[in-house]
């Protein structure tokens, strides 16, 4: 199975006009369902405003929420681990529950210029990079994302063309109808990133993972965060550990509610 992953990127319009094919499935990511009909999964956090949810999904379009997707997250370590982030969130959702040969990304790059648009509406927040221990690098979070698909079997590939903070390869259709094949990794590396999560036991199966902000080391993650790029075989991440307290505030899609599971997850670009 090959997924087509959408995000709010201003590069995500690009893909207006394509083909189904190559794609078996199209996920969308919050606003990214406007984008095109025919996508068959809509992934979005608990605070994501009710009126911007599509009016009438058809019966074959399925929406993820948290209940949903935090099981997933939870299969590959937890958010703590996999990164809060909307990119992240649905990416790991996909390959618990779709187990696809290939994941490819458009409009997912969390990237956001000074000048024009950030998101294909216009301008929205840039939520991944809020202060918090749990996204210091946004690519060691990618890096772990590609390994664990990797290692179940899974090539993820970037179909944007602009900066990105994802570091997977880049591809077009062309390559992905081919069938990309997942990139090799570090095995003892791989290990001694799971082992060094285990031991930190930043388990939070709830996935509010605020409310226990205070035994979250960022230093030992940070520290995880360079296991990981090593297992991809990437440079260590040069972020310097995250000691504010995240900041929830989403002017684009509310405030968010905190009693309820999973809140708080947070947008993709």
């Amino acid at each position: 199975m090959k997924v087509l992953l959408l995000g709010s990127g201003p590069e995500v319009l690009t893909c207006v006009d394509w083909p189904r094919a190559p794609f078996d499935r199209i996920v969308a990511i919050n606003n990214a369902w406007a984008v095109r009909p025919d996508w068959d999964a809509l992934v979005f956090p608990h605070d994501f405003p009710p009126e911007r949810l599509p009016p009438a999904p058809a019966p074959h379009q399925r929406l993820v929420d948290e209940t949903v997707f935090i099981p997933a997250q939870n299969a590959h370590g937890g958010v703590v681990y996999a990164g809060p982030t909307m990119a992240f969130t649905a990416s790991y959702w996909v390959l618990h529950a779709l187990r696809p040969e290939v994941i490819a990304y458009l409009g997912c790059d969390m990237h956001y210029p000074d000048r024009g648009k950030t998101h294909f509406y216009g301008t929205g927040q840039a939520d991944p990079l809020r202060p918090d221990p749990t996204l210091q690098s946004l690519e060691a979070k990618s890096a772990r994302l590609m390994v664990l698909a990797a290692r179940q079997g899974c090539a993820l590939v970037n179909l944007s063309t602009g900066p990105s903070r994802l570091v997977f390869p880049r591809a077009d259709r062309a390559a992905v109808a081919a069938g990309p094949r997942p990139p090799r990794w570090q095995a003892a590396a791989t290990e001694a990133a799971l082992a060094r999560e285990a031991a930190l036991g930043y388990r939070v199966p709830s996935g509010r993972y605020w409310l226990e902000r205070d035994r979250l080391d960022a230093r030992a993650l940070a520290r995880v965060d360079a296991l990981w790029c090593a297992a991809a075989g990437l440079a260590e991440p040069a972020a310097e550990p995250a000691t504010g307290r995240p900041d929830r505030g989403r002017p684009d899609r509310g405030r968010p509610d905190r009693s309820r599971p999973g809140g708080g997850l947070s947008a993709a670009s």
